[in-house]
Formats: structure tokens, C-alpha cells, sequence
């Protein structure tokens, strides 16, 4: 077995952790020595309402441990809320080395029915709130040449899920900024990667019924702590964790077929060659956008 995985000396913000997937990562980072920022508005799963209650309770169960941990009960949805949560690990403790952003509302509606407000409501918690903690953290992880991101996305944004327009479209948008923090990070020793998990929250349980018994938040918990972890080598990578399962997601791009050098086919011929298009015996998987243009360069002739 690998060395033990401590977080001595370190600091973790968890988003969303009064109940659920964020308090169980929050627990399990303190129980291994992390010092740890509790954040979460208390409000009901739409997004409405608050309370101090929810972060209260799970300092409270890190306290009575013998671990560290102070509450936030700051809303991420705004630029004020990602920076108190931030500052709230700065002025206690003079550093940020983990965050885990987990906090998220569901406003679920068939597509037809989906409200503007609806959308925007979603994203702000989800996709903004991640962006307004993510922000201040990064500059304080790049002072000190170190940090571990972990976002938390779904197969709902990943796959698709029915009713879902405005969740999934947060939750893949949280892909493509860790993907980006990841490149940007990579020269100060910040890493960044998300995890789709499966598991029973007060979000998932109406949903899938009785399997959802199944799911304990706890089975998510393990595959967080490693990607915050100094153990953990990887960066810009998806990871899928639920019910004892732990598998990786990826954007893979194929060969494709190629028309030639300064051919424009006729959609005739896309259609002649859809196959190729589609085929999935060989792929790559790219680190960055550029080398995708590398690949179209071969292909030009270009190298």
C-alpha cells in the first residue's frame, strides 16, 4: 500500500459542506490533519434561504475530533462571497492549499418549461461560484508555489440527463475551467482536476430511488482526497467516483478523415465518410487545444 496521505500543515476550503459529498470530504481532510474551512450558506436545495446551522454542526464534529476548522457562511454566487470564503483561510490561518468546490442548487425543468432565471441561478452557484473562489485561491496557491483544485462536475454534464439544461450546462462548463487552471497552474505547482460523482445527496436521492442506498457520499470522499493531495501527480483530468467505482472520463478526438489540402467537400462527402468521422478504433486524448492544431499541421503538411 502507498504511503499514508496527510494534509499536515495545510489548509482546505470545502464548498457546500454542510451536509452531503462536501461534508464527508470535509470531515475526512481534517481527520488527516488538513485545517479546514466549512462553507455553506444553509439555504434549502433550490437555493433559498440560509442558515449557519449546516457549517456550524460539521466544525463542530471536526472540533469535538481534535481536528481544525472555522465556518463560512458566505454565498458563492457573488465576487464578495468566493473572496470571504478565501479570506476566511487567509486571515485564520495565512494560507489556502486545497480547494474542493462542491457547492451547488438544483432547479431542475424540462427544456420547454426551463426559465431564464432558472438557468442563470444554476450557474451562478455552480459554474460563477467555483470561478469567484477558484480566483483569489489561485493567487494565493501561485505565492506559494502550490495548490490542488478539485471541481465537482457530473454525468449529468458530462453524458446528459433529462431535465437537467441548466445543471449540466454548469457542470460541463466546470470542466473546461479546470482544464484551464490546470495548464495555467502547471508552473507554480497547481494541479486541478474534476470528479463526476455518484452518490446519495439530498440532490440525487429523489431522482434515483432505492439504488441510492447504495451510494453512500462516503465512497466519493477517497478519489477527493487523493486529487487534493501532494500524493496526487495528475492534472486536467476527469474522474468518476460512486458506490466503490473509481473509472476516468476523458475528451478524446479520433483520427477523423482528412479532405485534403485546401478542400472544401461538399456535404455529400462528409456524408460518404461518416464512418471515419466517427470511428473510434484510434483516438487521442489531448492536453491542451494546441495539440490539436499540431495534429492539423501533420495532416497540412505543415511539419
Amino acid at each position: 500500500m502507498s504511503d499514508p496521505i496527510t494534509f499536515d500543515g495545510q489548509v482546505a476550503v470545502v464548498t457546500g459542506a454542510g451536509g452531503g459529498l462536501g461534508r464527508s470530504h470535509a470531515l475526512e481532510l481534517a481527520r488527516r490533519g488538513a485545517r479546514v474551512v466549512v462553507n455553506d450558506r444553509g439555504a434549502a436545495l433550490d437555493g433559498e434561504g440560509e442558515g449557519s446551522a449546516p457549517a456550524d454542526a460539521v466544525v463542530e464534529e471536526i472540533r469535538s475530533s481534535g481536528g481544525e476548522a472555522v465556518a463560512n457562511y458566505d454565498s458563492v454566487d457573488t465576487v464578495e462571497g468566493g473572496a470571504a470564503v478565501v479570506e476566511t483561510a487567509l486571515s485564520e490561518w495565512g494560507q489556502v492549499d486545497v480547494v474542493v468546490n462542491n457547492a451547488g442548487i438544483l432547479r431542475d425543468r424540462s427544456f420547454a418549461k426551463m426559465t431564464p432565471d432558472e438557468v442563470r441561478s444554476v450557474i451562478d452557484v455552480h459554474l460563477m461560484g467555483a470561478f469567484h473562489v477558484s480566483r483569489p485561491a489561485f493567487a494565493a496557491m501561485r505565492e506559494r508555489g502550490y495548490g490542488r483544485f478539485v471541481f465537482t462536475s457530473s454525468n449529468s454534464g458530462l453524458i446528459g440527463n433529462f431535465g437537467q439544461t441548466n445543471y449540466g450546462a454548469a457542470k460541463m462548463g466546470l470542466v473546461g475551467l479546470s482544464n484551464v487552471l490546470a495548464i495555467e497552474g502547471a508552473k507554480y505547482g497547481i494541479a486541478s482536476n474534476v470528479i463526476a460523482p455518484v452518490a446519495r445527496t439530498r440532490m440525487t436521492e429523489a431522482l434515483f430511488g432505492e439504488v441510492m442506498d447504495l451510494l453512500d457520499p462516503a465512497q466519493v470522499t477517497p478519489m477527493v482526497v487523493y486529487l487534493s493531495s501532494s500524493a496526487n501527480p495528475y492534472t486536467h483530468e476527469i474522474f468518476s467516483a460512486g458506490g466503490g467505482r473509481y473509472a476516468r472520463f476523458f475528451i478524446g478526438v479520433n483520427q477523423g478523415w482528412f479532405a485534403g489540402r485546401g478542400v472544401t467537400p461538399p456535404a455529400e462527402e462528409i456524408a460518404d465518410h461518416i464512418d471515419e468521422v466517427r470511428d473510434l478504433s484510434e483516438y487521442e486524448v489531448f492536453t491542451s487545444s494546441t495539440e490539436e492544431f499540431q495534429l492539423l499541421a501533420e495532416l497540412l503538411g505543415l511539419e
